[in-house]
């Protein structure tokens, strides 16, 4: 089933969104799209009106341990989530927006409660068996989209900072993956471990894993 056309601009500024959608909607967001390194993570939320959780917001825009308190809110009393993935493999495989589709259909899919609607944040729905509508901007504007970054950058910076035990030379659990001087800097150094995206041209360029 095809998603619903996107919303346009002006109709985007003008809706009064949590107002607007049914209820069972759900929100979903990506983490993870830029960094050179892992996996690409999606989440999908349906929130309880009954339950309403104070302060959400765009991930960005929040602290580390704001993001974990409301991370942990928002597993305790929304009445359904999903965190999924896309591997580095799927990525290098089918390429970074395809691997986030993939994703963010998985957290779909995993919604012990199917959705009468699917709010995704940015341009781009993927394909799924619901109605969806792309919201640029959703993670400020819908409390369920909020709730899904939360819950995808959670997940993903957990990832970083399990896997900097591996390999620490990385600098995983400062930088997230991201391409920062000092990640690009120990790509040089010690080459590209089994962690990153080799489709990605600072990746490739850095050759074979040159660890112990």
């Amino acid at each position: 089933m095809r998603s619903k056309p996107l919303l346009h601009a002006k109709a985007q500024s003008e809706m009064p969104w949590d107002d607007t959608f049914p209820p069972l909607h759900a929100g979903v967001d990506e983490a993870g799209r830029g960094p050179l390194a892992g996996p690409v993570v999606a989440a999908a939320v349906i929130l309880d009106d009954l339950y309403p959780i104070a302060g959400l917001n765009d991930s960005k825009k929040l602290s580390a341990k704001k993001r974990q308190e409301l991370a942990s809110a928002i597993k305790a009393h929304s009445l359904a989530f999903c965190i999924a993935e896309a591997s580095v493999e799927e990525i290098d495989r089918l390429n970074i927006f395809q691997a986030t589709m993939l994703a963010m259909q998985r957290a779909v899919a995993g919604l012990r409660i199917v959705p009468r609607l699917v709010c995704v944040d940015g341009n781009r729905c993927p394909v799924l068996s619901v109605p969806s509508v792309a919201i640029v901007g959703g993670d400020a504007k819908v409390q369920a989209i909020s709730a899904a970054s939360i819950l995808a950058k959670v997940h993903r910076d957990q990832w970083c900072e399990q896997v900097d035990l591996s390999f620490p030379e990385y600098g995983f659990a400062k930088h997230k993956g991201y391409g920062t001087a000092q990640h690009m800097a120990a790509l040089q150094a010690y080459g590209a471990c089994n962690l990153h995206r080799q489709s990605f041209a600072p990746v490739a360029q850095a050759g074979a894993y040159k660890g112990n």
